[in-house]
């Protein structure tokens, strides 16, 4: 949740309360401008907290270190001859090369409170050193610490030992919880967040194939954010507006093809970056085996000291080097054989000419041995994911998949009086008249617009339109249908809502028994299921669509000439069977309504924008099993167009089409079939088989 200051210590109370004070992970600071004005705050926050903290999924994210800052305190650069030089001293030339390792010879080998086993003496360069006071130390002073000298790892100082450190040894360091992110450069709604930060929360709180839930959808930044990396979504708005840019931001939007891990090209691909044979598992396809990820090797001294091939390594080159070391200390007429450490890099002018050739082939032999034991240490890492840089199929381009554009049921909102008892608004008489402000608005532009139907030429004109005291049944219409006069029950669904089935059947109900003649509901939205519900017994029941124009209605002058209010058909669709008993779904057409001539044609597929199917309808939730395209002005062009790239016209045949294809009967028994119309219209048909 991104908050602003003001807000912060509010919303944590009540995140608190809701989630428990044991669910909070972590406050994120995030600077968002810049000021000249102290007083004036340059930062959001984003409040973290989980379900269940021991249930916790977090995928630590990483970001690129900088060599040169304060903190990295690599002061040094190792050329590939072994030679070590300040980094001030180096040339931008050596800094660059990157043959040259650039490091810390700084790292603490020491911890506080004394521990058993590792206060003992150190024995290096024949020396004795000890971690010091009440302080032990960080590896065992033993075989551990002994690898990490042949490694070339330790540097002694005057009373202790400190690590050695190479930036290539983990190039990234984790994000803190300081995130610095500006506003978004091109906004398309008054207040967008940086997709930065929604990326940079998902990727570090869910896997691919998670459900993410954005109950303040706006432009649609985290559904787009989500779309891109694979994770389900679900976002919320009360706005119109906001899920219209949302819903165009989202299915114009070009996303990369990432490689699944649960592929043939994901399973080469993770073949060739770890170098092992492919696996022969098989293949499903299944998002929820993530992507695969590009991963950098992450060494730890810890590592380096429990990695025995080391001791293997400098057993192989040891009778070599101490042979060279006895050599030169004979041609130098030494008293003592010299140690690996007190060979010179360079002949000093005092040893004979002739050991030169040793002095030489010293060194050959010590940067062999440290180039093998830095291949054992860099085999041996381990490997950080990295989650934000999946690889990618640059010869892919994804789409986003079918998502629907749903709306709930009204809801009615209790208030609480001053002794903390709930308010009924619709319990309350003097209300009353507030509560009819909508219904009574809808009534008086229904009787002067009346209602174009999809079936007939004529239109339904209210004779009379009267105040009804029913619970959902709100007025009783007159009109007239040939020479017999007619009574209709009107049911007017919320003014921000949308009317679900159980709805119409409780108003119908209410028709059926006060014997109306028809009822008539008026709704801006309709739950899909209701297309099923026509008829309660006898009594038709007409569904009526009314133009958004109406929540505008005080500004508009009531002519009556707006066709405030019309009733869609079905969609025209037939069940085709195969000959292996799988079934097609045929789209033939549906009725669309012409704003500029009032009317309403039955259409083929060319009114048609899309339609999906759901093949093993459960009566609860419709799943897109299948989606087409289809709609005039060559809709092949326009989305080649938006998507900027050329697209593969035998793929696009199977999308846009209005024959489905071939699929097995359901194990329900029903396919539900939702068709939208270029305005937006949605209608769905079930069907038994």
């Amino acid at each position: 949740m991104q908050i602003g200051d003001e807000n912060v210590h509010r919303v944590r109370a009540v995140l608190d309360e809701v989630f428990g004070e044991d669910n909070f992970v972590q406050t994120i600071v995030i600077k968002k401008k810049s000021s000249s004005v102290i007083t004036e705050p340059v930062n959001d926050f984003v409040i973290w907290m989980a379900k269940k903290s021991e249930m916790l999924k977090i995928r630590a994210l990483t970001q690129k270190k900088d060599p040169f800052s304060d903190k990295s305190r690599f002061s040094k650069v190792e050329l590939p001859d072994l030679i070590r030089i300040d980094i001030d001293m180096a040339t931008d030339a050596q800094i660059a090369d990157v043959s040259n390792r650039l490091l810390n010879d700084d790292y603490p080998m020491v911890s506080q409170d004394p521990q058993v086993g590792r206060v003992g003496a150190f024995r290096i360069r024949g020396e004795d050193k000890y971690p010091g006071k009440n302080r032990h130390w960080t590896l065992d002073p033993g075989a551990g610490m002994q690898r990490l000298e042949r490694t070339n790892r330790l540097r002694p100082t005057t009373n202790t030992v400190r690590g050695v450190i190479y930036l290539s040894d983990f190039g990234q360091e984790p994000l803190n919880n300081i995130w610095d992110f500006h506003g978004e450069r091109d906004p398309i709604y008054v207040v967008q967040t940086n997709r930065g930060i929604a990326q940079r929360c998902i990727l570090m709180a869910t896997d691919p194939g998670d459900l993410v839930l954005d109950p303040t959808c706006g432009s649609g930044t985290t559904a787009t954010v989500a779309e891109q990396w694979g994770r389900r979504w679900i976002t919320i708005d009360t706005s119109r507006v906001a899920l219209a840019l949302a819903r165009a931001r989202i299915m114009g939007a070009r996303y990369p093809y990432y490689l699944l891990a649960d592929s043939r090209d994901g399973q080469q691909k993770e073949s060739d970056v770890t170098r092992s044979i492919p696996s022969s598992q098989l293949v499903h396809g299944n998002i929820r085996q993530g992507f695969v990820y590009e991963r950098v090797p992450h060494i730890t001294l810890k590592r380096i000291a429990d990695n025995a091939e080391i001791d293997i390594i400098w057993d192989k080159y040891q009778a070599k080097i101490a042979s060279l070391c006895e050599k030169l200390s004979v041609a130098c007429g030494l008293k003592k054989t010299l140690q690996e450490w007190e060979v010179p890099r360079e002949r000093p002018k005092d040893w004979p000419l002739a050991t030169q050739l040793q002095v030489t082939a010293f060194w050959e032999t010590r940067i062999a041995r440290q180039k093998d034991i830095d291949a054992s240490i860099a085999a041996k890492a381990e490997f950080e994911y990295l989650y934000d840089k999946p690889y990618e199929d640059k010869k892919k381009v994804r789409v986003a998949g079918p998502f629907t554009v749903e709306s709930l049921s009204p809801h009615r909102m209790l208030g609480v009086d001053e002794n903390d008892d709930l308010i009924d608004p619709l319990m309350v008489s003097e209300n009353r008249r507030e509560m009819q402000s909508f219904p009574q608005m809808i009534l008086d532009n229904l009787k002067t617009a009346g209602v174009q139907q999809a079936h007939k030429t004529d239109k339904i004109d209210f004779v009379s339109l009267t105040p009804w005291p029913g619970d959902l049944v709100c007025a009783e219409g007159r009109y007239m249908e040939g020479d017999a006069e007619k009574r209709a029950a009107i049911f007017i669904g919320p003014e921000f809502g949308t009317v679900q089935r159980a709805d119409l059947v409780t108003a119908a109900r209410e028709a059926a028994d006060a014997r109306f003649d028809v009822l008539i509901a008026c709704a801006f939205n309709y739950e899909a299921h209701t297309t099923e519900f026509n008829k309660l017994g006898k009594l038709p029941v007409l569904k009526a669509r009314m133009n958004a124009d109406l929540h505008m209605a005080d500004d508009l002058k009531n002519t009556g000439k707006g066709n405030l209010f019309v009733i869609f058909g079905e969609p025209d669709i037939t069940i085709l069977t195969e000959k292996d008993g799988q079934l097609r779904i045929k789209v033939n057409g549906v009725d669309v309504f012409h704003p500029n001539t009032g009317e309403v044609r039955s259409h083929g597929a060319d009114g048609i924008a899309c339609w999906f199917i759901d093949t093993d309808y459960n009566e609860e939730s419709f799943f897109v099993r299948h989606a087409y395209f289809l709609g005039a002005n060559d809709p092949y062009s326009s989305l080649k167009t938006t998507l900027k790239a050329e697209i593969d016209p035998d793929a696009w045949a199977t999308l846009n089409s209005d024959t489905s294809r071939p699929f097995p009967k359901p194990h329900s028994g029903r396919i539900a079939v939702k068709v939208i119309n270029h305005l937006g219209d949605e209608v769905m048909k079930v069907f038994r088989v």
